[in-house]
Parts: C-alpha cells; structure tokens; sequence
C-alpha cells in the first residue's frame, strides 16, 4: 500500500487522532499526516502512506488555502472560539464592505506573524501550548510568512451589530496562523476579534473534492480496493518543478548520483522533481558546496 490518502478531517479530531485511526482502518503503520490541523478544524489533510511517508514534509511545506469566519468583538485565549474570553469592546459603528476589502488588502503580502501561545512552535525545545497550559508566557519568534490572496466571501456592503462576523478565502505559506490573522485583521479596526469557524480547502495540489471521509475510507477498504483513492507521490509533488531524465540519466538518479545542474535551476531554491516515465525517481537541490552540481535529498525509487 503505498500514495497519498486525501482525507477529509472531521470536528473533534486532531491529526494524530486521524493518523491512529487509519492505521487501524488500513491495518499499517506506515502512515503520517502533512501538517497539524486544529482539533476545531476541518477539510484537507493529506496522508502519506507507505512510501509517499518519505515526502511529506514537501506537502507539508507547500502553499494552503482557507475558508474562515473572522468574528470583530472579542478575543480569546487561543485566538479561536474554544479559548476564554479575553477582551470584549461594542463594535460602535457599522463596518463598510470597501473598509474590510481595504484591510484585507494591506494584509496580502509578505507579513510578520507571532504564533499564538496556544501553537505547536517550539521554544527552548517545548511546544508553546506547553507553556501556556502551565499558565507561562515566553517570548515567541515573530516571523514572515506570505499572504499570496486574501477575499471578502460575504455580499453585504454594511457589517453592523455589537460584534461582526464575516467569512474571508485565504491562500497562504506555510506556517500561516489564520487564527492570529483573524486578530490583526480587529486590530486594523482597532477592535479585539478571533477566529471563529476554519476549515482548509487545499493543501499543496488536494482540494476539498478530492478528499474522502473516514466512512468512505472504512468502506473503500472492505470492498479491497482502497488503492483505487490513494493520489501517486507524483500528485503530492506536483507543485514542485519537475526535470524529465532519459533513462541513462534516471539509472544515475537511482543511485544517487550528484549531477550537472540543468539550465532551469539557477532561480530555484528548493526541491526539483526527477522523474522519468511519469513517475518521480528523487528529489534534488542544489549542492551547498558545488557550485553548477545538484544532489539527491531524497531518493524514492532505486529499483
């Protein structure tokens, strides 16, 4: 058994709770999931099976895309709706549509997060949310991530009421906290605010209509055909930018060879797919001594 398992992640489970599952669903251990997701959280969560568990950080590292519902008003512990309140302010005026397109406007780009305590980043080697249920709070790294798009989901030109609650499609990096963008979308309005609802409708090239539910999974298994759903790794790396080897070159690959950089690669500073065949042999980078080489990272296939 071996691909990527596009798994739609139910309310209430966190990503280990998915991964513990499927193993005993598809009765293998070889499986790990391609990026925490929120308990609160549903939608796309790719899972590497098998094979394919040797490239899931390159799922992982390549871009998401969200569907939240930013609510104005309040905000809470975990920058989410399952902290405790925090600060509360009435919103005093209505919010027009052209305010909120202009927030969300200066917020597309390059920007600095601070992860939210209540997060999996790690300082001096514990997770923040460690710190936080013990009632600590450290310094955390402020970092860049990249807001590639960000749109106003909702018709209304006017937002009104004592809180406001508007739903926003947002395509980003990795290591993107839309929770803590929700919050910095109320500070440009000068107004505490949360996310309130999130689910994620892509994950590298998996969308939300690719993904399958545990039910569907469970009952794919017992009619043994559950290789019939699983993506090949070339489906989770095609994001990445591919180099077609003939077949000496391929043999070369297979063995980790350290090969003449191809023209293409000069403004490429991450991986590059060697495939032949349609099908991916290793995955390549630069060489960090050698200038004009490449070098494998990962050889998949040496057969």
């Amino acid at each position: 058994m071996e691909g990527i398992l596009p798994l739609f992640k139910p309310k209430g489970m966190t990503s280990h709770d998915c991964v513990f599952k499927l193993r005993k669903i598809l009765k293998t251990r070889k499986i790990g999931h391609t990026g925490t997701l929120d308990p609160d959280v549903t939608g796309v969560l790719p899972i590497c099976i098998g094979r394919a568990t040797k490239v899931a950080e390159y799922i992982t590292d390549a871009g998401k895309s969200y569907e939240a519902e930013v609510t104005i008003g309040f905000s809470t512990t975990t920058e989410d709706a399952t902290g405790e309140l925090v600060e509360e302010k009435r919103i005093e005026r209505p919010i027009k549509r052209k305010e909120i397109l202009d927030v969300l406007n200066r917020l597309t780009g390059t920007i600095q997060q601070t992860p939210p305590m209540y997060s999996a980043v790690k300082v001096k080697g514990k997770r923040l949310y460690e710190y936080a249920r013990q009632g600590i709070v450290v310094d955390r790294p402020t970092r860049e991530v990249q807001i590639y798009s960000m749109e106003l989901m909702d018709e209304e030109e006017l937002f009104s009421g004592d809180q406001i609650r508007f739903h926003i499609r947002v395509s980003c990096s990795k290591g993107t906290y839309i929770r803590t963008l929700a919050v910095m979308i109320g500070e440009e309005f000068g107004y505490p605010a949360h996310m309130s609802k999130l689910i994620r409708t892509k994950s590298a090239s998996i969308t939300l209509k690719d993904c399958f539910t545990f039910e569907e999974i469970e009952n794919t298994m017992r009619e043994d055909k559950i290789q019939d759903i699983l993506y090949p790794i070339e489906m989770a790396l095609s994001h990445l930018p591919k180099y077609e080897l003939n077949d000496t070159l391929a043999e070369k690959v297979k063995n980790g060879a350290v090969l003449p950089a191809p023209a293409f690669c000069e403004n490429i500073d991450g991986p590059i797919n060697m495939m032949t065949h349609g099908m991916t042999i290793a995955l390549y980078i630069k060489h960090p001594q050698k200038q004009g080489l490449i070098k494998p990272v990962k050889v998949l296939r040496n057969e």
